[in-house]
């Protein structure tokens, strides 16, 4: 690697990933002794989940580009693996990041540990230890061929120390979620004036965010269904804003509720559950901002809410995020849509009064990830790999 840009090839598939992306392509543009090389696989396909966000976080497009959509857990997985292969073959990057606990990040981290390429894992060492998630399967086992591990909180490390992994392998790096949430702050600021009105909502009036992204819970739409029956209940106290993700639009149809977009909103009385499509990441954080509280399935929102300081409520059994609960902006609540309604109105009675952030959770993440990346030495085609893990120069 002497005089040669260390290549790192960074993999998303999720709009989630990309949020998490897009500040470590920034800070590894940065850098005059690295090169970003970026492999988008397609797992979120539409232009509202993916092209949108690359246009908002400032990402240039994707270096490749492979297509795969949707499909069943294993198929999509092993479809992955298929395509990326050759770009790794082709590419023999130093290094591949890989973010999360979608398909996409296990498919890739297990190809580039099969091609005998270090990897590094952002966002490592959450557990829910609910192994009937797929997301937690694939937390655990990108975790396991991991080369460096990059950890959001302190249980994460505890976690992976539980599981045999050395200290030189796990760093405590903070969130890189909240890196981009606080880079474009004037911009999610300025649109909280905006976003609530556009959708019919008066200027400073209460209301409720509802977002769902989890697979335990967006692929069976029964489950959906029966959220938001629970919802219903909430609505004739508190407006709630549902921005829809594709795959539950069919199931929305059975429950009478109120479309609305940017061309034609169609909000007529005060209390109602509010569907518009999925929404660029800017206006969603400006909506997360300025809500009385937000119920949620999914990881990212669970962080993002903690640094607004926003009350939110997790409807899953288990969280991976312990630091929002410890925190005390989130509670996990759980599946049962009979206590919706009563647990947000216990939450707005008494409000959680946080004070600073997380540990790490600064806006540097980014930076000291980067910096991390840069002080490995050794090739990238494996060859310092030895029995139990991976010799590192120290850097």
């Amino acid at each position: 690697m002497t005089g040669e840009s260390m290549k790192i090839l960074t993999v998303v598939g999720t709009r989630s990933d990309l949020l998490k992306i897009a500040p470590l392509t920034a800070e590894i543009g940065r850098r005059p002794g690295a090169r970003s090389i970026l492999v988008h696989t397609g797992q979120h396909y539409r232009s509202a989940m993916s092209d949108q966000f690359f246009r908002e976080m400032g990402v240039g497009q994707p270096d490749f580009d492979l297509g795969v959509g949707s499909g069943p857990h294993a198929a999509q997985t092993a479809e992955i693996m298929r395509r990326i292969e050759s770009v790794m073959m082709g590419v023999r990057p130093d290094r591949v990041v890989v973010v999360g606990d979608e398909n996409s990040t296990l498919a890739a981290a297990l190809t580039a540990a099969k091609l005998r390429m270090p990897v590094a894992h952002v966002d490592a060492g959450l557990r829910s230890h609910d192994r009937t998630t797929p997301e937690e399967i694939n937390r655990v086992l990108t975790d396991a061929i991991s080369t460096d591990l990059f950890v959001t909180e302190q249980t994460g490390v505890e976690n992976l120390r539980r599981e045999g992994r050395t200290a030189d392998h796990v760093h405590f790096v903070g969130n890189v979620m909240i890196d981009a949430l606080l880079a474009f702050r004037s911009i999610w600021e300025e649109r909280a004036r905006i976003v609530g009105p556009r959708l019919g909502l008066e200027p400073g009036q209460p209301y409720a965010v509802l977002a769902l992204h989890n697979a335990s819970n967006a692929d069976d739409v029964s489950h959906v269904a029966e959220l938001l029956d629970g919802v219903r209940d909430l609505v004739p106290h508190l407006p709630v804003v549902f921005p829809v993700h594709p795959g539950i639009w069919p199931r929305l149809a059975e429950h009478e509720v109120v479309l609305a977009d940017e061309e034609s909103p169609r909000w007529s009385r005060p209390k109602r559950l509010i569907c518009p499509e999925p929404l660029a990441y800017m206006d969603f954080l400006a909506l997360m901002s300025m809500a009385r509280v937000v119920l949620t399935d999914c990881g990212g929102v669970q962080d993002e809410t903690t640094m607004l300081r926003i009350p939110c409520l997790t409807l899953r059994e288990t969280t991976e995020r312990q630091v929002t609960v410890t925190h005390g902006t989130n509670r996990v609540i759980g599946t049962n849509p009979g206590r919706i309604a009563s647990e947000v109105r216990h939450v707005l009675d008494d409000r959680p009064r946080p004070t600073a952030p997380p540990s790490l959770w600064d806006g540097r993440t980014s930076c000291r990830i980067v910096e991390i990346l840069l002080s490995r030495q050794g090739p990238a085609d494996g060859s310092s790999r030895l029995a139990g893990g991976v010799q590192h120069g120290k850097g």
